[in-house]
């Protein structure tokens, strides 16, 4: 059906003063009276709700179409609205009920729990806060874009099923297409017997193929689901989430540093300049202040510690930390979030991290302890980007895999990088919910996922 998006209504109210429209869309809220009816129609397109004028003298209002939830369309004239809140409102000539929304329509207040939202994603996303939320979402996954596209990195799609675990944590979904074979005497009979001839999983990251790419293209990117199966239920920790992960041929550990701190800023800016409406209403229902904590990320230098000062700052605060502060161990989220929060009052890049506590593939560095990776932290969130410098040289992979217990075999392919051609190059992984939970000041990361897939949730 032939009918114009409110955005563009809302956007230019000017060009449609006094002419014939026809809108269609979703009830947010109705004000119903004997006489008159003002119904605020969305249809998806923006976050800002057009008001639509019903007098009932002219108008027969439909069964069910004031109703919160209901789909309508709407034939009438724009005009100058007289309420200081809005530029322009419709002046109905006819309503027709598109689709009926049943009293029980389980999202009637303006302010419901995000607890509560959560039992109910399919119909969620029709909110203010969602709405906001997701075009934030969708607004950053195109800068993300535009930011590598116009900085001449390829493209690249990394497979979702893998042979291999990137990570070597072990943290990975099989993929079968035996299901329950209880007649395999093994698990190698079993995998043998199954569709690839050997185990598979869900990828967690798409970075060692991208470092076949940047191998031959220089400087690539991968975007897009990652899967792990870690036994976590905390609110930043998804089975399935996005990753962005750059790879550069030619780059150190300070080239990546210098390419993750360009590509933070661009992207959040990217949201201040896009998203003011959205930031708006987040910053007044969840986190105040959260345009000037992003304009602050954008502004600042970001600051660039080594692990082992970071360690001596957290032994020296006197906090009392639920967790232990030694050398040679994982800095947890409240230790970061000390060191941004309390200590710089912005982001901080941690550097040169003990590789007992870092993955396989990390450059280790002349002192023979440490490895040349970073964790970017930022304030209210702790860390958001992994990073690291990838370990060139071919004995001291194989080295490192051997004394890990890895498959050599998984890492063939892997290996003769490091023989053929081999360069320094470097890379880092961002998770797109992390950022936007960081950017959007929702709490849970299951708020910036339209359909969240945790321990034990799958809907």
């Amino acid at each position: 059906m032939k009918h114009i998006d409110i955005r563009q209504i809302l956007t230019s109210p000017e060009s449609f003063f006094e002419k014939p429209v026809t809108v269609c869309g979703w009830i947010r809220l109705c004000r119903d009276s004997k006489n008159m009816a003002f119904i605020a129609l969305n249809d998806g397109t923006c976050l800002g709700h057009l008001q639509i004028v019903i007098d009932k003298s002219k108008v027969t209002l439909p069964e069910g179409a004031s109703r919160v939830g209901s789909s309508v369309m709407v034939k009438g004239t724009a005009v100058r609205s007289f309420n200081k809140n809005q530029a322009v409102e419709v002046n109905a000539d006819s309503v027709v009920l598109l689709g009926d929304c049943p009293l029980d329509y389980p999202i009637q207040k303006a302010k419901t729990s995000l607890d509560y939202l959560r039992t109910l994603p399919h119909l969620r996303v029709r909110t203010n806060t969602f709405s906001a939320v997701f075009r934030i979402r969708s607004r950053i996954s195109a800068a993300i874009h535009r930011y590598f596209q116009s900085n001449g990195y390829i493209y690249a799609h990394t497979p979702i099923i893998t042979g291999s675990d990137c990570e070597g944590a072990g943290e990975i979904f099989q993929v079968t297409a035996l299901g329950y074979a209880p007649e395999y005497k093994s698990a190698e009979e079993y995998y043998a017997a199954d569709f690839f001839g050997r185990r598979a999983g869900l990828t967690v990251s798409g970075q060692l193929e991208g470092e076949v790419m940047a191998m031959a293209f220089g400087k690539i990117y991968t975007f897009g689901p990652t899967f792990r199966a870690e036994n976590s239920n905390t609110t930043r920790h998804a089975a399935e989430f996005w990753q962005i992960e750059p790879e550069v041929a030619f780059a150190d550990i300070d080239d990546i540093i210098e390419i993750a701190t360009q590509f933070i800023k661009y992207i959040i800016k990217a949201v201040l300049d896009e998203c003011p409406e959205e930031l708006a209403l987040l910053e007044r229902f969840y986190e105040p202040g959260l345009s000037a904590k992003l304009q602050k990320v954008v502004d600042d230098d970001f600051v660039r510690i080594d692990y082992t000062e970071a360690v001596d700052i957290l032994k020296k605060s006197g906090k009392d930390f639920v967790y232990p502060v030694e050398w040679g161990l994982a800095l947890q989220t409240e230790h970061e979030r000390y060191l941004t929060d309390e200590v710089f009052n912005r982001p901080v890049f941690v550097v040169n991290y003990p590789k007992d506590i870092k993955s396989f593939y990390m450059k280790l560095n002349p002192d023979g302890k440490t490895v040349a990776a970073t964790d970017l932290l930022v304030p209210g969130v702790g860390e958001i980007i992994g990073c690291s410098e990838r370990e060139a040289d071919y004995d001291k992979l194989v080295k490192v895999i051997e004394e890990r217990g890895m498959k050599m075999s998984d890492y063939s392919n892997y290996l003769d990088l490091r023989k053929y051609g081999s360069v320094p190059h470097s890379g880092f992984g961002l998770g797109l919910e992390r950022i936007l939970m960081y950017v959007t000041g929702m709490g849970n990361i299951r708020d910036t996922i339209v359909f969240p897939r945790a321990k034990g949730e799958l809907r």
